[in-house]
């Protein structure tokens, strides 16, 4: 991928037109970070009328970008961010509140509380495989924390990018939010500001590219990442269950999700039961050819395409076996729901992300040897279990690091507001949702108010042998 600190920006104009905003946002920072929480909730009203307004034109321009089909944009796009903005609005005023913290008795006569206020002015750098959810979800919780905002979109997806730029315009003065588009040397030039806050999400490789420019600035990061998230199912798992949870969340959004279950591991003596099962599944949701079901969207663009099919074709080479799927046609960026078995753990389907509708399945006799195999990777983003087994359960949930995930299920704890949702090293920094991204938005200002006099006042210069008696009981018993 290309380096964002590669290029320059190609047109001063629009360079200009940055540190314009920047500087505006900047000088206006203090009067938004002072609004009150109706203020707050009004501006998030009016983005979620504004979402609403444009839901129509929203749906066309996915499907323009990469035939999202319309339901698929409702449960995926606008569902999760009205969600968030309901919850954000309903606790606003809790999460605002000071928080009351315990003073210890060596300070006696002193209370002590957090105060949340706003970071400034911030970044978020949207995807492009969910541009809608993944660009006013972190908004939600950046205008909840009182920040002004500079939002740049992927230029991947151009259709929804100006959708969501009329949003953004309508419901917004640029010194309180502003969407700026553009390519690399765009990302270039807004990452050599001094944000206080960047939210990213996107590709490891991109988040580090990201992670170093901020520490010129030393700003703070959220990477929501991505990586290798592995699926297990145990002799004790409902097959067929198992076998429609993982179908519907591998090939949802064409398996451009970074929660998706990148690769299963099947008890060997269910492997083969489970794999008629997402055959089964695979027909039911897009029928026997998934070209002519308009539930089924598309690869984003050629260049991904090309990356996927060189997967397959690098798999088969080292002996993969293509068990369901495998038709691709390159003109409509099309690669069918696809099941893989026999991959070497060397392919590049197995060294990188797939993010594509490719599903390697392994078999597996001991629990311990999956547990050793995902331990040899980056910590994944996501993790999934399917398994009747609380002791099989707790076992891998112990054994293993990941970033969230489910038991029996996939994907969908992504959709609960209360939960902290992002990786841990390689598949992200910090965490997001509900008062996780309240937080991550904010400074958590600890604040100590002496009321009257305490005893440390007794431990003052000049120091003699009464007073390191005094210390000494403090350092004891304090």
């Amino acid at each position: 991928m290309t380096s964002l600190q590669d290029k320059p920006i190609s047109d001063k104009k629009d360079s200009l037109n940055i540190n314009k905003i920047f500087d505006l946002q900047k000088s206006n920072q203090y009067k938004v970070g002072n609004s009150v929480v109706k203020e707050r909730r009004a501006k998030l009203e009016r983005l979620h009328q504004a979402i609403l307004k444009y839901r129509a034109d929203i749906k066309k321009a996915l499907y323009d970008d990469f035939k999202k089909h319309p339901s698929e944009v409702d449960m995926t796009e606008i569902y999760p961010v009205t969600s968030e903005i309901k919850h954000a609005k309903s606790n606003l005023a809790l999460w605002m509140r000071d928080q009351s913290i315990h003073t210890p008795l060596a300070l006696l006569g002193s209370s002590s509380y957090i105060k949340y206020e706003p970071k400034g002015v911030v970044l978020i750098i949207s995807p492009w495989n969910f541009p809608v959810n993944l660009t006013f979800c972190p908004l939600v919780s950046a205008i909840a924390a009182g920040n002004c905002v500079i939002i740049k979109p992927s230029e991947m997806t151009p259709n929804i990018a100006t959708v969501m730029k009329k949003i953004v315009d309508d419901v917004f003065d640029e010194n309180e939010v502003a969407m700026i588009e553009g390519g690399i040397d765009v990302s270039t030039e807004l990452l050599k500001l001094p944000f206080n806050h960047i939210f990213f999400t996107g590709a490891p490789s991109v988040g580090k590219i990201v992670m170093a420019a901020a520490a010129k600035n030393l700003t703070s990061v959220t990477l929501e990442l991505g990586g290798k998230s592995p699926t297990i199912v145990d002799e004790t798992a409902d097959i067929d269950m198992a076998a429609r949870r993982i179908t519907w969340s591998k090939f949802a959004n064409n398996g451009q999700i970074c929660i998706a279950p990148d690769y299963v591991y099947v008890q060997e003596s269910k492997k083969e039961a489970f794999l008629t099962a997402v055959k089964k599944y695979i027909h039911q949701f897009y029928s026997d050819d998934a070209t002519k079901e308009t539930s089924y969207n598309r690869i984003v663009n050629s260049r991904h395409f090309d990356r996927l099919k060189g997967y397959i074709d690098d798999a088969v080479s080292k002996g993969a076996n293509i068990e369901i799927g495998g038709q691709l046609s390159g003109t409509e960026n099309y690669i069918a729901p696809t099941v893989m078995t026999d991959v070497d753990k060397s392919s590049s389907l197995m060294t990188n992300e797939i993010f594509g509708p490719i599903m390697p399945v392994f078999g597996f006799q001991h629990i311990e040897d999956v547990i050793q195999d995902i331990n040899t990777q980056e910590k994944p983003l996501a993790l999934y279990i399917f398994s009747k087994s609380t002791k099989n359960t707790n076992y891998i949930i112990k054994n293993t690091r990941a970033g969230g995930g489910c038991i029996n299920h996939c994907a969908v704890h992504y959709y609960n507001t209360h939960l902290p949702f992002g990786g841990s090293n390689n598949s992200g920094i910090g965490k997001a949702h509900g008062i996780e991204g309240f937080k991550s938005f904010s400074n958590s200002r600890g604040i100590l108010k002496q009321n009257f006099t305490n005893a440390l006042e007794l431990l003052l210069p000049p120091f003699n042998g009464f007073k390191q008696k005094l210390i000494d009981l403090t350092i004891k018993y304090f």
